[in-house]
C-alpha cells in the first residue's frame, strides 16, 4: 500500500494533492488550533503542555502488523506517545489484541480506511463505507470510535471532508515522511525524519515495512536529546479539540 513515489518533499506532495483534488482545501496547523482554542476548551493534555514545550507527533499508518508489538515495546520503553492510523481489512480484523493494546497503552487509535482506496477516486457511498467499516471494527474492539482519520496518499476533497465530518472524524496530514515504503535502510529512514523534524510537526511512518520499526529507537533518542516530547495528535493541539471534517497539517 505505497504512497505516492513522487520525488518531492512531503509538504509539496500534500499541497499538490490538495490542488489536484479539484478544490482549494483549507488546512489548520495544530499550533494554530491551540492558539485559537477557547478559554473553556476541553482538549486533554499529554505528558506536557505543547503551548510551552517542544512537541512532535509520531504517527504510523497501515497497521497493525507483525512488527507493531515490538514497536509498542519501544514506545513504552522510551515513554513516547504515538498515533496509529489503522487499516480495517486484514489488519484491525487480524490483530484485535494489538488494537486493544494500542488503546490501553495511551496511544491514539485512528482510522486509515478499510482497504486503503484513494478516497477522492470513490463515490460518496464508497467513501463512507471505507471509513465507517473501520470505525465500527475499532469500536467493537476498544469500545470507542476513532476521532481522527488519514486519507490514503493524503488525498482529500470537499466530499471526503463532508463525510468525515458526518462520521465525527478529523483529517490528519503530515510534515515529515521517510518514504519508508521505498527503502528498508533503517539508517536512511532515521536520517530523513531527523532532517525534516520540527516543533509541532507530524511524522509519517509505517509499521508494516521491514526497515521502519528498527529505525524508531534512534529517531526517538535523537529527538528527545534535542528537547522534543512525543505526543499524540490530539495532545499536540490541546487544549483545542479535533474538529470533525477539519484537515490538520503542520
Amino acid at each position: 500500500m505505497p504512497l505516492s513515489r513522487m520525488g518531492l518533499t512531503a509538504a509539496l506532495v500534500t499541497a499538490l494533492t490538495l490542488t489536484l483534488s479539484g478544490c482549494s482545501m483549507d488546512t489548520t496547523a495544530p499550533g494554530s488550533a491551540r492558539g485559537d482554542a477557547a478559554s473553556d476548551a476541553k482538549g486533554s493534555f499529554g505528558p506536557v503542555d505543547c503551548r510551552k514545550a517542544k512537541c512532535i507527533a509520531l504517527t504510523f499508518d497501515a497497521g497493525p502488523g507483525k512488527d507493531t508489538p515490538k514497536l509498542l515495546d519501544i514506545l513504552k520503553e522510551k515513554k513516547a506517545h504515538a498515533t496509529f492510523f489503522l487499516l480495517g481489512k486484514h489488519h484491525v480484523i487480524k490483530h484485535p489484541d494489538v488494537v486493544q493494546r494500542i488503546e490501553d497503552e495511551g496511544h491514539e487509535v485512528a482510522n486509515h480506511t478499510w482497504t486503503h482506496k484513494v478516497l477522492t477516486d470513490q463515490k460518496p457511498d464508497q467513501i463512507r463505507a471505507e471509513l465507517e467499516k473501520t470505525q465500527l471494527a475499532i469500536e467493537k474492539i476498544t469500545g470507542k470510535k476513532p476521532r481522527l482519520m488519514r486519507p490514503p496518499q493524503g488525498r482529500t476533497d470537499d466530499t471526503v471532508s463532508e463525510i468525515s465530518k458526518d462520521l465525527g472524524l478529523s483529517q490528519v496530514l503530515w510534515s515529515a515522511t521517510a518514504k519508508d515504503y521505498s527503502t528498508n535502510d533503517s539508517a536512511l529512514i532515521k536520517k530523513r525524519i531527523l532532517d525534516q523534524a520540527s516543533k509541532d510537526g507530524i511524522i509519517l511512518l509505517h509499521d508494516i515495512y521491514k526497515g521502519t520499526v528498527p529505525a524508531v529507537p534512534g529517531i526517538i533518542d535523537a529527538l528527545q536529546k534535542d528537547g522534543y516530547t512525543f505526543v499524540t495528535v490530539p495532545e499536540l493541539m490541546a487544549p483545542a479539540v479535533p474538529e470533525p471534517g477539519t484537515i490538520y497539517r503542520p
